[in-house]
């Protein structure tokens, strides 16, 4: 097979997102099996979002160590009982694709792997149902397969749109299945998410639009006074109060054992995952027994517990309880994120490689329990995933979220400088976003590796002056790099400094040369020097 090229799945992780963000309401109200909790669109969005922004931070060369990152984004983050599910389908697929060998026709392989992606999802549950996301996607792999069978000439996107049309018929029939479904008359949440998934693919690989002739779902009665389902039913009485989620670190062969705990505490059981890294859900009454059996597999974290009843109710009321505004700041080092905390803003900690999931910068926005929500993402990636959160957070909780477009932690710091709550919250963007705007921004680093610069060629241990994310300098000396690049920032004037000291200077020495080199230049010119522990930027630079 040839080489899959990582290009197709960052379009496809985009598009799916988009396509899953803009679908995402109507798939909710769809939920109605096998909780009816209306978040099925959400929980797909998330999950898919998650693997996005993984494979955009992959930095390297190498396509299959790219979608081990697309997959493992999609297991750590997986949300409810459809994502995780979701999660099992895309690393069996992406399994496939990786131990494909150059003899094998890529249009068979991509067949092969849909068909390993729905017996991955069927073996992951522990009472699959019908009528469902599985049927769905074992549907488009049934298509697929007859597809290369029948035509030995079809290319991957021929399979692709096969696949897509049938995995849309088989939605039609998600009704006939599912009891729950025909009381509702509407089809099956997960499985039209599938639909729209392998639409976003069919796109990624052609260009074009599908436009499926098909029945607009039924779209139910959304849920009202937090009494019933979507379609207007109550819960099912005697069904499990709870759902459980974590992660569980534990070896393989513990998982059979796991699986045969937790099958008698309830339903919805789904683990999925593998080489020491697992993630666990399962719909209960008994919490403790159901975190309890992780605890004798292995190690669990980032345990999450909802219930239903609560989760329900609260959908009707979630912003009559909420009030104020909130700062939500994203750090890329300890003393950065003091800064941040000093200025009021909820802060959410990383560096180059640790940057904030969708998931994580939704929760911090849910968790803030403000009405109105600023986001400063501080870097072009994470500026993507505040997006995506913040289009959640209005759609699903009628929170008024704002991202201003920081690129960078010094335009961060220049934004919250300028913030103030008394104001209208539009002024307040307006300001802030200004503010950042006109902070004009640079750094220095050292280059790990040979490569070709916008500033010429540059060698591992050589300083690099970066400028407005451009690298415009390359030399031998850190200091002499910043001040290269300061003299250029503040040729356009300017009245205020902020220089802020990394990692790999630890004394701030390289800060106090660079502060001593503007006194000498630009005595008029205040300068302020923080330290901010980020690494691989020994100093970040910003003019006001």
């Amino acid at each position: 097979m040839a080489e899959v090229k990582l290009d197709l799945f960052r379009r496809f992780g985009d598009l799916a997102t988009d396509a899953l963000a803009s679908h995402r309401e109507e798939i909710d109200a769809l939920n109605v099996f096998p909780v009816p909790d209306s978040d099925t669109g959400t929980n797909l969005y998330l999950t898919i979002a998650a693997a996005r922004d993984r494979l955009h931070e992959f930095a390297g060369t190498d396509w299959r160590e790219g979608l081990r990152a697309f997959s493992r984004g999609a297991l750590l983050d997986a949300r409810g009982n459809s994502g995780v599910i979701l999660a099992e389908m895309i690393g069996a697929l992406l399994r496939r694709l990786i131990q494909a060998t150059e003899e094998e026709r890529t249009s068979k392989v991509f067949a092969d792997a849909l068909r390993k992606a729905a017996n991955a999802a069927y073996a992951a549950v522990g009472e699959p149902q019908e009528g469902t996301m599985l049927s769905v996607l074992r549907a488009a792999a049934d298509a697929a397969e007859a597809c290369v069978e029948i035509d030995e000439t079809a290319r991957t996107r021929d399979v692709m749109s096969v696949a897509a049309s049938a995995a849309r018929a088989a939605l039609a029939r998600t009704q006939e299945q599912l009891p729950a479904l025909a009381a509702a008359g509407v089809v099956d949440a997960g499985g039209r998410g599938i639909c729209v998934l392998l639409d976003a693919f069919d796109t990624a690989l052609t260009g074009r639009r599908p436009s499926p002739q098909e029945p607009t779902p039924h779209i139910p009665i959304p849920i009202t006074a937090g009494l019933g389902a979507a379609d207007g039913h109550a819960l099912e009485p005697g069904g499990p109060a709870y759902e459980v989620m974590y992660l569980l670190d534990a070896e393989d062969a513990a998982i059979p054992d796991l699986r045969k705990r937790l099958q008698p505490l309830g339903d919805s059981l789904v683990v999925v995952g593998g080489e020491g890294i697992w993630n666990v859900h399962v719909h209960v009454d008994d919490v403790g027994a159901a975190i309890e059996a992780g605890i004798s597999a292995g190690r669990p974290h980032r345990i999450h517990v909802t219930h239903f009843a609560e989760q329900i109710a609260g959908q009707a009321n979630r912003h009559a309880t909420r009030s104020g505004r909130a700062v939500i700041a994203f750090a890329a080092g300890p003393g950065l994120a003091e800064l941040f905390r000093g200025a009021g803003a909820i802060v959410i900690e990383g560096g180059p490689h640790r940057r904030p999931t969708t998931s994580e910068l939704l929760e911090a926005i849910t968790a803030s329990g403000a009405s109105e929500v600023i986001v400063l993402p501080n870097d072009a990636p994470t500026r993507q995933s505040a997006e995506a959160a913040a289009r959640t957070a209005e759609g699903d909780l009628d929170i008024n979220v704002a991202v201003i477009p920081t690129r960078s932690q010094v335009q961060g710091l220049a934004a919250i400088a300028v913030h103030e709550p008394g104001r209208k919250f539009d002024k307040d963007v307006l300001e802030m976003t200004a503010t950042a705007r006109h902070a004009r921004h640079g750094a220095v680093t050292i280059s790990n590796t040979r490569a070709i610069t916008m500033a010429g060629p540059c060698m591992p241990g050589d300083a690099l002056g970066v400028l407005d994310g451009d690298f415009v300098k390359v030399g031998q000396d850190l200091e002499k790099c910043a001040t290269y690049v300061l003299a250029r920032l503040i040729g356009g004037g300017g009245e205020l400094v902020t220089l802020v000291s990394g990692l790999e200077d630890p004394t701030g020495e390289l800060a106090r040369g660079v502060a001593a080199w503007l006194a000498a230049n630009h005595p008029a010119v205040d300068v302020m020097v923080y330290d901010g522990g980020q690494e691989r930027y020994p100093l970040l630079m910003s003019v006001e």
